[in-house]
């Protein structure tokens, strides 16, 4: 039997898995109740890994999938590690111009898709390398069998797609080892997920927290529970169903959690620890007394993995503090100044990260790897400072870039959708402080003809069928003209600076009124 440590791509893996727990159960699909061993995992993710290679997948291969939670979606990216082809995750809430920009930009020669997105996609697919559009029920069982790679650490397995800090999303090249990193530090070092755990998972499958939980199952034999969705009226029900022991979760979701109503049953768990990005410092402390679990802040992005987290002996000292912890082993992290150098101690700059694991560059862009990766650090985009004891703060971003609701949105992108609405002669996006959200988006709207103000309502129409639905703005601004700087660019300063509520005078498209 293969050691862990020795382990380098997900098809060995997986393997290993089947080996040492064949009969457990390595995932449980909340919305049918479907549960499927380690061992039945295994043989299921070959035979699908057949039906691809007799479509004619093969090594280096780019296979798109836009599926909800449901069990071909981690089957179609195990059996792709084993082919030595990579999965392309598109958003479930992509519309035309930004799954367009998905598929073509990846060069992805098939889709899997859920049946009420096939008739979209197949509509994009000639501007795109796209040849087949698929379900998950047209991967029959084929007798071909399947030639599979001998996949190596540093082989490709995904292009995962995020926002970047302009311009449309860019695909980050995972490769195996991004993944076996993550999981094993989840495993050696704190909170130490075991055989004997069971994990959650409430986040779609198209961002990388249920990727690598999958991955982390099945490094450590725990069960894994796949809900839908997310909601908050029902996660902790769930938790408790399933004996969940250790989970991970962002953004809004302990906002959400603590805003349902006490229940008699909260304490009513085996939750050893929680682990969370964007932990509200004000009400860490509450988060804990109500469940009586300790929370532990993380940090992590899509280009770098699972870096930064709260250790188990500062917890007590950290709640509510703000500060995302210390680097896992296979990391190291920087705080920058503008000439690259490292700052002092106790000092604001960027956060820099460097590492075994990390993505290997922005797909097809050349230019955004070398600004990424300048000097040999990763640069975040995010500020932050260090303590004398190595732990770090986060305060902020330096990008242009909006997070509502854990989603991070390119300013750029929705930018670029209203600038083809014939009414738009300009359109300049920026993000607005919201208690509920983190932030929400407010556009400042140029008019193409100074007699005709466009309706706000149809601008919204024209977005949402353009991108996913978190990307339409909410506040709207009618203006004559907008402050530019010497070199053409909007002076997005001074937009944020024109008014200590941006709110005021925007129309407001979830209340329906102008304020």
């Amino acid at each position: 039997m293969k050691d862990l440590a020795a382990v380098d791509d997900l098809a060995t893996l997986l393997d290993r898995a089947a080996e040492l727990w064949p009969e457990r159960a390595a995932w449980i699909f909340d919305e049918t109740g479907s549960r499927h061993t380690f061992a039945e995992v295994r043989a299921r993710s070959v035979e699908v890994a057949g039906c691809l290679a007799a479509l004619g997948v093969s090594a280096g291969d780019k296979v798109a999938v836009m599926l909800r939670n449901r069990p071909e979606f981690p089957l179609l990216w195990l059996a792709l590690a084993r082919l030595g082809a990579a999965l392309v995750p598109v958003n479930v809430n992509y519309r035309e111009l930004d799954g367009a920009h998905v598929l073509a930009h990846s060069g992805a020669r098939f889709v899997v898709a859920e049946p009420e997105f096939v008739d979209m996609l197949r509509a994009i697919a000639p501007r795109t390398s796209v040849e087949r559009v698929l379900t998950p029920d047209e991967l029959t069982t084929t007798d071909t069998p399947p030639a599979f790679a001998v996949p190596v650490g540093e082989q490709p397995v995904n292009i995962q797609y995020t926002s970047g800090t302009t311009g449309a999303p860019k695909g980050c090249v995972l490769p195996h080892r991004y993944w076996l990193v993550l999981a094993r530090s989840l495993i050696t070092d704190f909170p130490s997920v075991g055989a004997e755990d069971t994990i959650i998972t409430a986040q779609p499958f198209h961002y990388i927290d249920p990727q690598w939980n999958v991955a982390l199952g099945l490094a450590s034999g725990a069960t894994l529970v796949v809900l839908d969705r997310f909601h908050p009226s029902t996660f902790w029900r769930k938790v408790r169903e399933y004996g969940v022991t250790w989970f991970y979760c962002l953004g809004l979701m302990p906002a959400l959690l603590l805003r349902q109503p006490p229940d008699a049953a909260d304490r009513d768990h085996r939750v050893r620890a929680v682990h969370a990005s964007a932990i509200p410092r004000e009400e860490h402390a509450e988060l804990e007394h109500r469940w009586n679990v300790p929370w532990f802040e993380s940090f992590g992005m899509t280009e770098t993995g699972g870096d930064i987290r709260v250790r188990e002996a500062d917890h007590d000292e950290l709640v509510g503090s703000g500060c995302i912890g210390s680097p896992i082993p296979e990391r190291e992290v920087a705080i920058l100044g503008e000439d690259g150098a490292p700052v002092p101690r106790g000092t604001t700059g960027e956060l820099a990260i460097r590492g075994v694991g990390l993505m290997h560059g922005y797909h097809d862009d050349p230019a955004a790897t070398e600004r990424a990766f300048r000097g040999g650090w990763f640069h975040t985009g995010d500020l932050a400072t260090m303590d004398a004891a190595g732990r770090v703060y986060y305060l902020g971003r330096t990008k242009d870039m909006i997070r509502r609701s854990g989603e991070n949105i390119s300013a750029d992108e929705v930018e670029g959708a209203l600038g083809g609405h014939p009414d738009v002669a300009l359109a300049a996006v920026i993000a607005v402080p919201d208690v509920l959200r983190g932030e929400e988006i407010k556009a400042y709207v140029v008019p193409a003809d100074t007699n005709r103000a466009p309706v706000p309502d149809e601008l919204a129409e024209f977005c949402a069928a353009k991108l996913a639905y978190f990307k339409v703005p909410r506040y709207w601004a009618i203006v004559d003209t907008l402050p530019m700087t010497p070199s053409e660019r909007v002076a997005k300063g001074e937009l944020r600076a024109a008014s200590d509520d941006l709110r005021a005078g925007a129309y407001d498209r979830a209340e329906k009124t102008w304020r």
